[in-house]
């Protein structure tokens, strides 16, 4: 297909940056706020780097005003934030926080008040640790109604302001480092039937509160962002094609699938329930999956990088190899599903420190594949670089190296556009440094540099990096002046 000449981003594309909570905000006991699974988890000896903890994190709950004023500077036209449910349910369930809700309720009104969209993610990780000594967390069916519960709080408080809202932040990667790899809370190894339940449980609370918000007149854009990979076969030996036409249906159809067409793919369920991992679905589940499907108003993408696909022999690798969280390149290992597909390098790509393939051009082929399959507008969610950025003595951050990385992929959704993809918004991750997770601070992602490492006790002082400047003039032009270099 010819290559579309591209100008400019569209007139009202929203340009914004993306946080999750328990990353950013600390204030972890702070009015009212109950302890959640990652305030205990990150407690566990060798779980994190450096036992490094969100208990600080990078103060945005002493420090949101500061945060979104510097948003506002650079002119983001977008901010997606999470909630922390155990903000506002201290025990997942019961008495409402009234300190919780006014928190993200002055959130949302420093937003507006600059123009900026509030974009509300009501679940990225962070779960009530009380619902989980109570009856498991997601491994029951009982958690539906309360996540929905929680949801329908939210809707009722901020369905006025909020026009935005992703029900569910990477699916996939929460439940498979949680129950498969033991990286994630509940920190279980291996545990795949449980895996698959736990993940229809998700979907059903997803589904229930897609039609809840309906229900109660909710007119906004609704939707659940999934960590895209998209994958490419090593050469066109049929095995090969094989092994990623088998690794788009377990890892991105079997949740993309539900969340547009409220089913779950026929040969990975007939491979699943042949291996006796299959959840138990009903034909109820079954029509609420579906009656959602038809309200979701987007497909929200989380994009890193691509992968490789190679057929795997019975005895090669397993998904349970090391995955890099120190960023010393070259340190993890090749990953995979015996007798299915393994993931190895991609030889034509450079990659992060972290090792993660660097793929610009694999975010067009996300929108475009999304496009086909699915014909749903696309926000995406997440995209951006981690890093390990310096301050110069003159309090400078030359971070050219996640310039390029986001021109590069802004380039490529561009021309994503102009072949027909609908894409609603752009958000990097993201606007601040943060926590990240396994990682500790050391990888930094931000526009705005934050002075803090592993330890406690730094300033947490602001500090705007190269890329700040960067991306205020991309928005500026909407884009134009990456098509002029």
């Amino acid at each position: 297909m010819e290559e579309m000449k591209v100008t400019k981003f569209p007139e009202g594309f929203l340009w914004g940056s993306a946080s999750a909570a328990y990353q950013i905000e600390g204030g972890w006991r702070e009015d009212g706020k109950g302890i959640t699974n990652w305030d205990q988890f990150v407690r566990i000896p060798g779980k994190t780097y450096k036992a490094t903890t969100g208990d600080v994190a990078v103060d945005h709950y002493h420090r949101y005003k500061e945060d979104i004023a510097l948003m506002a500077e650079m002119g983001l036209k977008t901010y997606r934030f999470s909630v922390s449910w155990a903000r506002i349910y201290p025990e997942g369930r019961g008495e409402v926080n009234p300190k919780g809700i006014e928190f993200y309720e002055n959130i949302i009104d420093e937003c507006l008040k600059y123009g900026i969209e509030p974009m509300v993610t009501i679940y990225h990780w962070d779960l009530p640790q009380a619902l989980v000594d109570l009856y498991g967390g997601w491994e029951s069916e009982e958690i539906i109604e309360d996540y929905v519960n929680y949801a329908k709080t939210l809707f009722k408080a901020y369905g006025s302001k909020v026009k935005y809202w992703i029900t569910f932040n990477e699916q996939n990667i929460f439940t498979s480092l949680g129950w498969l790899t033991a990286q994630h809370p509940p920190g279980k190894f291996d545990g795949q039937k449980t895996f698959y339940q736990v993940n229809h449980h998700v979907f059903m609370a997803h589904a229930k509160a897609v039609l809840a918000y309906r229900e109660m007149g909710g007119t906004g854009k609704i939707g659940a962002s999934f960590a895209y990979t998209p994958s490419y076969a090593l050469d066109c030996k049929p095995e090969n094609v094989m092994s990623k036409h088998d690794y788009d249906e377990l890892k991105n159809f079997w949740w993309m699938d539900v969340y547009a067409y409220g089913r779950y793919p026929k040969a990975a369920m007939n491979y699943i329930r042949k291996k006796g991992f299959a959840p138990v679905v009903t034909k109820d589940d079954q029509k609420i999956l579906k009656a959602a499907a038809a309200e979701i108003d987007f497909m929200g993408v989380n994009y890193y990088q691509s992968c490789v696909c190679e057929c795997n022999p019975m005895d090669g690798v397993t998904p349970y190899g090391t995955m890099n969280t120190t960023g010393v390149k070259g340190s993890a290992q090749v990953l995979g599903v015996p007798g299915i597909y393994k993931n190895p390098g991609n030889p034509y790509l450079m990659t992060t420190d972290w090792d993660w393939s660097i793929d610009p051009v694999g975010l067009r082929y996300c929108c475009r594949e999304i496009t086909s399959r699915y014909d749903l507008p696309i926000i995406i969610s997440e995209n951006g670089l981690g890093a390990f950025d310096k301050k110069t003595e003159d309090h400078k951050i030359h971070d050219e190296y996640r310039i390029d990385y986001l021109r590069e992929h802004l380039k490529e959704l561009g021309k994503a556009i102009e072949e027909g993809c609908e894409v609603l918004a752009y958000c990097t991750w993201s606007f601040t440094d943060l926590l990240s997770w396994l990682n500790g601070y050391q990888k930094r992602y931000g526009f705005v540099y934050v002075d803090r490492e592993e330890e406690e006790g730094a300033t947490l002082d602001r500090y705007k990096k190269d890329s700040f400047y960067w991306y205020q003039d991309v928005i500026k032009q909407d884009g134009e002046n990456l098509f002029k270099e």
